[in-house]
């Protein structure tokens, strides 16, 4: 059975281990780096690793001699984090690891630090294709696999979730990390409220960062700060993951990255995992923070796979996104959603009864267990109302769109025209995407977008795609929220349809037909920066 060390350095944690595959063990000695005050400084961050790797490398090595006998003998591969991460911090960790396997004799193998986190929880949890929410410092994203590799559904449009709580904490003066103390003053907490930004399966945590900043300058007790930033935060997450759940049709969440070691987090994943009849699962504390096991573990993957590195190509890559990497130790499957049109459907935000018979639908958004009541309410009303005033709206610029039969805010209820035989999700074609790149162009032009413009929430018969759930939609004149309607778009495609590259080029040129031009320009550019690179 196959016997990996590996080694993690992408940002603070000096770490390594040895994985055995054939008892499942998994070994590890870490040393972490802790700043004397403020966040992670590079270049101390580098220094610590430089000193702090040699010592963990050899203690697991001497772990190896105990256990096994001679490293060279014993072990198949060397395993080590190739990126995401700070560039330094990541080329000490790779010299470190190419001049062990070299010594040794061993084959090299890189690993993505995100699709590592992915890859224990799967592993522990033995889920054959679960939707991963990875909320860590630097990074915040939700991947399902399809297609040979793992797609991004969704991710921060900013900062990482992480990072966007030390900056908090660091303004009201609190050292790194700051989500324990955030979690711990949170416990003695009021809520208030704070910005919540979800775009479509996209979140953004810059604003509320800096919201939370002001209500502290503003006098607001620090306890109920962070109660609001924990509850706004975890359940901008929570949400997504739902969402991602619901396009895909998964029934498993696994969850990665060292923020996944609150408890309130958690606790909201579990609540709307078991209201769903899906399966949740967060590994040990451990394997949440940065740690060298997962690295060991997706490396022995790897490794059986036959999928090595040269040296001479084992260069690091800071920005190393997990949709870049080929999952060749899976093979085939992955999650995507079964067809069908039953008389009540469940989608991420409400209950659907469908009356064919008299050609309605009723459409209300049930209250979420995870989310504090006041949020809960609040965003039950003010979607339910912009869901109605914008599918008229569409409507009237010639967009396909049911008839709003009635509305009733407190309820959080809208009675609509029934309309089409299916989702675009379960039925995409060239014609159709085509058809949905027009509508939102219509949209924009109308000054608004559409908000969460995914297969699932696009209606199609033989004639016509009818965009439907505009809950999450707004009026602007912002060319980056048009650009981000087609982000999203994509995104979903990606996680949906095997042949997604050919459907974003037939959507992308559809809208450069009838749309603005710099909406598919500015795109690029959102694509182009760094937590989409």
């Amino acid at each position: 059975m196959t016997r990996v060390l590996g080694i993690e350095g992408t940002a603070w944690c000096a770490s390594a281990a040895v994985f055995d595959a054939e008892s499942d063990s998994i070994v590890i000695d870490s040393d972490a780096y802790q700043p004397e005050s403020g966040g992670i400084h590079p270049r101390e961050a580098a220094e610590h690793m430089r000193d702090a790797i040699p010592s963990v490398v050899e203690r697991a090595l001497d772990h190896t001699r105990e256990e096994y006998g001679a490293p060279g003998e014993a072990l198949d591969a060397i395993a080590f984090s190739r990126g995401p991460g700070l560039g330094p911090c990541l080329r000490i960790v790779a010299t470190a690891a190419r001049a062990l396997a070299g010594r040794l004799d061993l084959p090299l193998v890189g690993v993505n630090h995100m699709v590592a986190h992915l890859e224990i929880g799967r592993h522990r949890s033995g889920f054959d294709s679960p939707i991963c929410l990875n909320a860590s410092g630097a990074n915040a994203h939700v991947l399902g696999y399809r297609g040979g590799r793992y797609r991004v559904l969704g991710e921060t449009m900013d900062t990482g979730v992480g990072n966007a709580i030390d900056k908090f904490t660091r303004h009201v003066g609190w050292s790194h990390p700051g989500g324990p103390k955030v979690e711990a003053r949170a416990e003695d907490g009021d809520y208030v409220e704070l910005p919540y930004v979800v775009k479509g399966m996209d979140f953004s945590f810059s604003g509320i960062s800096s919201a939370a900043q002001q209500a502290y300058d503003d006098g607001v007790p620090i306890e109920d700060v962070c109660c609001g930033l924990q509850e706004t935060v975890f359940a901008m997450l929570t949400e997504v993951s739902e969402r991602a759940l619901s396009l895909t049709g998964a029934d498993e969440l696994v969850l990665g990255g060292g923020v996944a070691q609150n408890a309130r987090l958690r606790e909201m994943l579990g609540t709307m995992c078991a209201n769903r009849g899906a399966s949740f699962y967060a590994p040990e504390s451990k394997f949440l923070r940065d740690n060298a096991g997962m690295i060991a573990v997706l490396g022995a993957k790897m490794y059986d796979a036959g999928d090595t590195i040269a040296i001479e190509e084992s260069r690091v890559r800071p920005e190393f996104r997990p949709d870049e990497v080929p999952v060749t130790w899976r093979a085939g499957g992955g999650v995507a959603a079964p067809a069908g049109d039953d008389e009540r459907v469940r989608g991420a935000e409400a209950v659907v009864d469908i009356d064919r018979t008299d050609g309605r639908v009723h459409k209300r958004r049930r209250s979420k267990a995870y989310r504090h009541p006041e949020l809960d309410a609040r965003l039950r009303r003010r979607r339910t109302r912009s869901e109605a005033r914008l599918t008229s709206e569409a409507r009237r610029l010639g967009v396909p769109t049911p008839v709003v039969l009635d509305v009733d805010t407190r309820e959080a209820s809208i009675t609509f025209e029934f309309v089409g035989d299916a989702d675009l999700r379960d039925a995409l074609s060239d014609g159709r995407v085509r058809a949905v790149a027009r509508h939102l162009a219509r949209c924009h032009a109308g000054g608004f977008v559409h908000g969460d413009p995914t297969p699932r929430n696009v209606r199609v018969d033989d004639e016509r795609a009818y965009l439907i759930d505009f809950g999450l939609g707004y009026y602007t004149d912002d060319v980056e929220d048009y650009a981000m309607d087609l982000h999203v778009f994509e995104g979903a495609l990606g996680g949906t349809s095997d042949e997604a590259d050919v459907l974003v080029a037939a959507f992308e040129d559809a809208y450069r037909e009838v749309g603005d031009g710099r909406v598919v320009d500015q795109l690029r550019s959102i694509e182009r920066r760094g937590r989409y690179q």
